[in-house]
């Protein structure tokens, strides 16, 4: 099989010739810059810039080799933008190891050694603190209440650092041939390679009111006042809708997957009752699913971290055909019970490795075995893209990551 049948053979559960593999496809599948430099001087590559492609989570862009190397089998369209080095500029990661920013961002350091992001307009809309390795939004356009109308909600969503500090391709949108450019770098990078290709297409909703309003009040307003949750999440939709409504147009038969996010989970179940669920979210994210199904042959896959285990009928029946990180730490996301109980309906998407208590601080050994065991629960069948259980964090062992890779090896027969 090729990458991409692989791929799609995974999505349509069937066994495919090995387990397909992620590793940078998505901001919340890829790893630390700090990490990847260290994993870089281990296998003698430490030559190879670490290009810093998401300035909020500070995740690097892996290079062909280490897809190559790690038989990497799905790649972010992002990756075909910002391709000459003049899209880069020298910076200096958190451990004093040299990296390389995206041209236009240039954060503000502090005197106390911090960051902090500053619009043109001079609104700050993040800060790291020194010696930290994520950024955090510090502005929230609707904290004092919700607008009376929504003409203004772009320029609101536009001081977002979700928004505001994007990832490629989308740090290029505000050019007048963006979608031109998308679609002929999607078809060169298409032609090149044979990995299946993604596309991030966010269209958030539960986490837009968080960012908006601030996770405490949203999550009141979710109980307190409906009528003004379900009037913003109409005012996304419009914005959602006529963007996907572009992004189709542009790649929808190009690229493979189209990734929405929605973090509908904490550590011990959702964020919400089902029921605010379905009357809220899960019609709208089925509008969602509907459209890219319609328009395009991209496959619906959503990211959404935490004990989900709850919503998982829902989130099938809106369309969701993949799910990640797949965060087996939290409560009733145990992976044999996952397995048994949808992996015939949805995708796992990660899973592959805890990156909470095992990667970080398990011996190589220890990753290895956990690693097998996931593998055995989750490939049988398709239905499996192996990830690890969110972005591998900076202080992980380049030793244990080479591990990981290499129970993959072996429980393929490589």
């Amino acid at each position: 099989m090729t990458s991409r049948e692989r791929v799609l053979a995974a999505i349509d559960h069937r066994q495919p010739d090995r387990v397909p593999v992620d590793l940078g496809s998505t901001p919340s599948s890829g790893i630390s810059a700090i990490a990847y430099t260290t994993l870089k001087n281990k296998t003698g590559r430490g030559r190879l810039p670490t290009l810093v492609y998401d300035v909020v989570q500070q995740l690097a862009q892996p290079d062909e080799q280490f897809l190559d190397l790690f038989r990497i089998d799905v790649l972010d369209i992002g990756r075909a933008f910002n391709d000459r080095p003049a899209d880069w500029h020298d910076t200096a990661l958190a451990d004093g190891s040299p990296a390389k920013y995206p041209a236009w961002f240039h954060p503000r350091r502090n005197d106390d050694g911090s960051f902090t992001a500053v619009m043109k307009d001079g609104t700050e809309i993040a800060r790291m603190p020194a010696g930290g390795t994520f950024f955090d939004q510090t502005f929230f356009p609707y904290l004092d209440g919700y607008p009376a109308d929504y003409s203004g909600l772009g320029d609101a969503m536009g001081k977002v650092l979700w928004a505001a500090l994007t990832c490629s391709p989308y740090d290029h949108i505000a050019e007048p041939d963006f979608w031109t450019q998308l679609r002929a770098r999607a078809l060169a990078l298409r032609e090149r390679s044979d990995r299946a290709l993604m596309i991030g297409a966010g269209c958030n909703l539960f986490e837009w009111g968080t960012f908006l309003r601030r996770i405490d009040n949203f999550l009141a307003d979710l109980i307190e006042d409906e009528a003004n949750v379900a009037r913003l999440l109409d005012a996304l939709m419009e914005r959602h809708l006529a963007f996907l409504e572009k992004l189709c147009a542009a790649v929808g038969d190009i690229a493979d997957i189209c990734r929405f996010g929605d973090d509908l989970g904490m550590d011990n179940g959702p964020f919400m009752r089902p029921e605010t669920y379905r009357t809220l979210f899960k019609p709208r994210h089925a509008q969602l699913c509907a459209f890219v199904k319609k328009h395009s042959r991209m496959r619906p896959y959503l990211h959404s971290c935490g004990s989900i285990y709850e919503l998982l009928p829902d989130l099938i029946g809106a369309g969701f055909e993949v799910l990640n990180p797949v965060q087996t730490s939290c409560r009733d996301m145990d992976p044999v019970r996952l397995k048994r109980e949808f992996g015939r309906d949805i995708t796992f998407w990660g899973g592959g490795c805890d990156t909470r208590a095992v990667l970080n601080r398990a011996t190589p050994a220890d990753v290895k075995k956990h690693v097998t065991e996931r593998l055995k629960i989750f490939a049988p069948g398709g239905g499996f893209v192996f990830n690890t259980v969110h972005n591998i964090l900076p202080e992980v062992p380049p030793e244990n990551i080479l591990a990981m890779f290499e129970a993959l090896r072996e429980f393929d027969g490589a």
